[in-house]
């Protein structure tokens, strides 16, 4: 059996339940972290010294922590071909847009962009400094609009795991109290991604308990 811990609201835990229900695999989930506590706990803290979400265990295996990583251990073990191909340059492809979209839309939204426009009351909003995150956030998501022009997925006509790590922040960004760019493919394939029901189930979840949390 495997076991999850974070809360629902976490968008990276979002992105690791996301994986496992377009997998099919059963799970636990644990809520953990912001106010539901258990992560500095002394139980916890020998699963992940970190103190943080998500940690996922399976079985007797010994606990994983950090998202990138649970990811590609879901998609090593459980996943088919198209989703984590076998095939070194073809899986190189999907690593690619999957560090891609970690290291330049994860952390160019959800701290400088998210929230600071929802986790923030709108009196104490800075706008200039959401501007200018949310500049540098567009930017790096008019890359992925033009690669959505060529394929209907992030990094392959099928869903990938680069889709998980890119996809998982796209609800937030269309959902804020945000005027956003002009970007087609990229809402293309955001409405595509809402119609499956994994994305339904694990992604478009309330955040109302973050909402004025800072």
């Amino acid at each position: 059996m495997i076991t999850l811990w974070g809360r629902a609201s976490s968008s990276n835990v979002q992105a690791v339940r996301w994986c496992l229900h377009e997998l099919n695999l059963e799970y636990d989930r644990i809520d953990a972290g912001f106010t539901y506590g258990v992560v500095q706990t002394e139980a916890y803290l020998k699963i992940n010294p970190n103190g943080t979400v998500p940690t996922l265990q399976d079985s007797e295996n010994p606990p994983l922590f950090e998202t990138g990583a649970i990811l590609r251990y879901l998609a090593r073990t459980y996943a088919p071909d198209s989703f984590w191909p076998t095939e070194p340059v073809h899986r190189a492809s999907v690593d690619m847009w999957a560090e891609w979209s970690k290291i330049n839309i994860a952390l160019n939204f959800t701290a400088p962009v998210f929230w600071p426009v929802a986790r923030v009351p709108k009196v104490r909003r800075d706008h200039d400094q959401i501007a200018a995150g949310k500049k540098i956030f567009e930017d790096f998501l008019s890359i992925a609009n033009e690669r959505l022009a060529q394929s209907r997925f992030l990094a392959s006509d099928d869903i990938t795991l680069a889709d998980i790590q890119f996809g998982h922040l796209l609800y937030r960004y269309y959902d804020i109290d945000l005027s956003r760019a002009e970007l087609p493919h990229v809402r293309r394939y955001y409405d595509m991604l809402s119609e499956r029901a994994a994305f339904q189930d694990t992604v478009m979840v309330s955040y109302e308990e973050l909402v004025n949390s800072l």
